[in-house]
């Protein structure tokens, strides 16, 4: 029987599991069968999504959540330790938390401004695959490792320079990392989200000139969905994906084809 999607047995992190694209995939990496401990910054939040995906799932036992501040090496370093011990083991870790510009050109951009952001996304990916990367090598079976990117790092993001250069850097990293880990079998790839309706992207997309300048350029004529992201992750953390590394995943409904 042909079963490349099955995630029984694994275990996955998902950091900013607790809403937005990381929830899609949690909610899917469940679905397939895996255990998961979702990682988010805000207690409240992240408690309530770990009961949400729990009675989505059917079985409490195989969710996990803790809080962590990605950008804190302490705090991913126990954290990582903490999900290892209600795991049992991690095959696969999607490092997805990240946080977003305010919208400055780079005229009026301060230091700190632009520091805030490379902190969490391009930090918080390092710190976060490092402590994966040591643990599977560890445990000897391989794994995955994925980054949630955006496709601002392969196009212009203007008013959002910082943002695009901390995504640009993430898919950078992604490729060198695929590299180093493949002789332990760890396939590392990452993620380019377009247009996706979240938190983070709620405000844009509630102004009507911005929907109206960019819908157009959708050839689905849609803003993404979370669920959209469940697919590729669920591929990238099962053993279908065993030959795919270093690659980078557009997920954007067309937007950067048009």
């Amino acid at each position: 029987m042909y079963t490349p999607f099955d995630l029984t047995g694994q275990g996955a992190v998902v950091t900013g599991g607790n809403g937005g694209i990381g929830y899609g995939m949690a909610r899917a990496l469940l679905a397939a069968g895996a255990s998961v401990a979702i990682w988010g910054s805000r207690a409240e939040k992240t408690a309530k999504a770990k009961e949400t995906l729990a009675a989505e799932c059917g079985d409490a036992k195989r969710v996990h959540a803790f809080v962590c501040d990605v950008g804190d090496e302490a705090q991913v370093e126990s954290t990582f330790a903490a999900s290892v011990a209600a795991l049992g083991k991690v095959h696969s870790c999607f490092a997805n938390a990240g946080v977003g510009g305010k919208g400055q050109t780079i005229l009026d951009m301060s230091l700190e401004e632009f520091k805030r952001i490379q902190r969490i996304n391009v930090e918080g990916v390092f710190l976060t695959f490092r402590a994966a990367a040591r643990h599977m090598v560890e445990h000897g079976e391989g794994g995955a490792l994925v980054a949630t990117a955006s496709t601002a790092a392969v196009e212009g993001a203007a008013r959002n320079s910082h943002y695009g250069a901390s995504k640009g850097a993430v898919t950078s990293y992604v490729r060198a990392v695929a590299v180093e880990m493949a002789r332990y079998k760890i396939r590392v790839n990452s993620i380019l989200p377009g247009w996706i309706a979240t938190e983070m992207t709620e405000r844009s997309f509630n102004n009507e000139k911005f929907a109206g300048n960019v819908m157009p350029r959708i050839p689905v004529r849609r803003w993404g969905d979370i669920d959209d992201f469940g697919g590729i992750a669920v591929y990238l953390a099962s053993k279908a994906s065993a030959y795919h590394t270093g690659e980078q995943f557009v997920i954007d409904g067309g937007y950067t084809k048009f």
